[in-house]
């Protein structure tokens, strides 16, 4: 929106740094950590995950003798057919997950990403509404002088502070989500070895079953927006009766209180999904 006022400005440009990192969240949940930041983080992580290959086999047998300790009582029963069969199913199977690990994650991955597809398709949502300033704001401040401007200037700066913090919160959290996805990605050899002994496999469970929620976060992300989007379809209402001050009082402070439920969706969507998958 063209404006010389300093008021109008300063607010146009709050919300446009607002709308940047809505379409910046929208472009990153959508995006696969394979083409992120043009692919170069992820063969670091692919490079490290091979080689932390190695240390998971070797606790691969650890674990897997640790485990045989605990589970037979003598050396006799391992000479059991079905326990000797039983325990090489589950060193195979073991090994396996460690081998393709990348592999079967890249693939849980992807199946959220076509939830989040779903979604997307379902809420007939292709990207994010901007958030504009309204023509009657616009209108009333550029007929306001510069005594009546004054009120206006502390009421802009404390307005587009708080939208500008608002926008960065909201971003490093999703950041950090897609971050925490190339952290299991590259530790993932390890604790995936510990399927290979009974009493130790709770730890391979509780991996699989946090990086499932860490997936899964986009998806909430993806609600938290649909429902923030459908919440401030109808912005808030202007009186163009009322002083210039007090329009855009009422108008950041209810906008600042939308965004506000935005951010506080996504800064809480791990919470929401370990509450769901009783983490």
């Amino acid at each position: 929106m063209n404006s010389d006022n300093w008021v109008v400005q300063n607010l146009v440009n709050a919300l446009d740094t607002w709308n940047e990192k809505l379409a910046e969240i929208w472009q990153i949940i959508t995006q696969s950590p394979e083409t992120f930041k043009g692919g170069g983080i992820w063969n670091a992580i692919v490079g490290i995950h091979g080689a932390l290959q190695a240390i998971g086999y070797a606790l691969l047998v650890l674990f897997f003798v640790i485990g045989v300790m605990k589970t037979c009582g003598s050396f006799v029963e391992i000479k059991r057919p079905e326990q000797a069969l039983k325990l090489f199913i589950r060193f195979a199977l073991a090994k396996g997950v460690v081998t393709h690990g990348l592999e079967l994650m890249m693939a849980l991955f992807k199946i959220v990403q076509g939830v989040i597809s779903t979604i997307m398709r379902s809420a007939g949502f292709g990207s994010m509404q901007r958030t504009m300033l309204p023509s009657e704001i616009v209108v009333a401040v550029e007929e306001c002088g510069f005594f009546e401007s004054i009120p206006l200037w502390a009421v802009t700066l404390i307005g587009s502070l708080f939208i500008t913090v608002l926008s960065f919160v909201m971003i490093m959290s999703v950041y950090g989500r897609f971050f925490r996805l190339y952290l299991y990605t590259a530790i993932a050899p390890i604790p995936l070895s510990a399927f290979a002994g009974q009493p130790t496999q709770n730890i391979g469970k509780s991996f699989i079953k946090s990086y499932a929620a860490v997936c899964l976060e986009g998806a909430i992300i993806v609600l938290a927006c649909i429902i923030f989007a459908l919440f401030a379809a109808s912005p808030p209402e202007v009186d163009s009766g009322a002083a210039a001050v007090t329009m855009v009082w009422t108008y950041v402070g209810e906008l600042i209180f939308n965004m506000l439920v935005l951010v506080g969706a996504v800064k809480m969507s791990d919470r929401v999904v370990r509450e769901m998958m009783g983490l």
